[in-house]
């Protein structure tokens, strides 16, 4: 880990900057988000909302636009760069949940040999995309999410700072708070380096095609440029303890051919199964809740199906799936398959039965939180977890601060 030069708004126009992740938008959400706000940094990261209608998002044009439109906000004052580099205290606030990390850039060598570690699947097509906008712009400007374990010593650098005067402060309109301080100490940076740098691993928690981007990058560029800036990539980083994964629930489009009661049968070979009088939010691991025909279930699994010694088998989303939606609903292929879809749990359990009630699904599951530390052990072991596994709240903003490729 690494501080540098970050590119980031006048105090003055953070508020009019920040927006929410590329990928949280569609391009028809994005330009009704961005209507009127010319400073938004949607116009960056979602360019194709300044160009004709049926503009292909991925067509060059989009991404020498989102450059263009970086180029304006640089030249117009909006953006400034920091003279030195630099480390940023983060801060999310979603209700009563806080957590409080970094802002740093990590090393692509470390990424490569699995020091910075994944947990996930990559598409090549989502991948090229981001090439081609750090390309386009020559920086990265969607920080990749990190994990670290909790250290003690790295909180109180950074609690110490948070209770100064924050750069920024920003209330998005979901009503996450965004607070940003800068880090100018030559001491606390070098204590932050040393700390990050002892510990055998980071975790990508979000951001894994961002980060493969950032390598590829890296390695076509190692020859081209005397500077290494391209060796590194933008991260906020956060202790494992304060960091919140909500349910991913999963949505079926039919039975597999089973009437309700044939279906609750077949079930009940691998789970316990009991009527619920209300909705099911599961609240302990391998209990599930499960929607059909107007009521709710709560399913347990039978605990001799659960393998003692293998991080991904134990996962509530892999048991769901091995024991119940392959199996039972002929769905071997959760990541391609287009009878499923995924709902996360920030949405609620009424978003569950507004898709089943609706008859566009029939049949909804409510799954506990995939846990942090399942994740990191998951890592760990270098294997990958299945499709939809995390949804992680509160989410990072585009646009505070951003890591020019020099």
């Amino acid at each position: 880990m690494r501080p540098f030069r970050g590119l980031r708004p006048v105090p003055e126009r953070a508020a009019d900057v920040a927006a929410p992740p590329y990928d949280v938008l569609n391009t028809e959400e994005a330009r009704a988000r961005a209507k009127g706000k010319p400073n938004s940094f949607l116009h960056i990261s979602k360019p194709e909302i300044d160009l004709p209608q049926d503009t292909d998002p991925y067509a060059p044009a989009v991404y020498a636009k989102g450059a263009e439109n970086l180029a304006r906000l640089i030249q117009q004052g909006v953006l400034i760069r920091d003279a030195a580099p630099r480390y940023y205290v983060y801060r999310l606030k979603m209700g009563n949940h806080v957590q409080t990390g970094f802002v740093g850039t990590a090393s692509v060598a470390d990424y490569d040999t699995n020091r910075v570690r994944k947990h996930e699947f990559t598409r090549p097509d989502k991948e090229d995309d981001r090439v081609r906008q750090i390309d386009a712009l020559n920086a990265q400007t969607g920080p990749v999410l990190l994990a670290y374990r909790a250290n003690a010593k790295l909180q109180g650098i950074l609690d110490g700072i948070a209770k100064t005067p924050a750069l920024y402060d920003v209330t998005a309109d979901d009503g996450i708070v965004h607070t940003l301080w800068l880090i100018d100490s030559d001491t606390a940076i070098a204590d932050i380096t040393a700390l990050v740098d002892a510990m055998p691993a980071l975790y990508i928690a979000d951001g894994h095609h961002r980060s493969a981007a950032a390598s590829r990058v890296a390695a076509a560029r190692k020859e081209k440029t005397s500077t290494d800036s391209h060796s590194y990539f933008l991260t906020v980083a956060f202790p494992h303890d304060q960091m919140r994964i909500f349910d991913y629930n999963r949505v079926i489009k039919d039975l597999n051919g089973l009437t309700p009661e044939a279906f609750l049968d077949k079930v009940k070979a691998n789970f316990t199964v009991a009527k619920a009088a209300a909705q099911v939010k599961p609240e302990k691991p391998t209990r599930f809740g499960m929607y059909l025909g107007g009521s709710w279930y709560q399913l347990d699994i039978n605990e001799t199906l659960i393998p003692k010694n293998d991080p991904v088998g134990q996962l509530d989303v892999s048991l769901l799936q091995k024991f119940l939606i392959d199996p039972v609903l002929g769905i071997a292929d959760p990541r391609r398959d287009k009878r499923i879809d995924f709902v996360g749990g920030i949405r609620g359990l009424g978003e569950l039965e507004k898709r089943v009630n609706s008859g566009e699904m029939k049949v909804a599951f409510s799954l506990h939180p995939t846990r942090l530390d399942q994740l990191m052990a998951v890592a760990d072991a270098n294997e990958v977890m299945p499709p939809k596994s995390t949804w992680f709240e509160p989410k990072l903003a585009d646009g505070l601060v951003s890591h020019v490729l020099d």
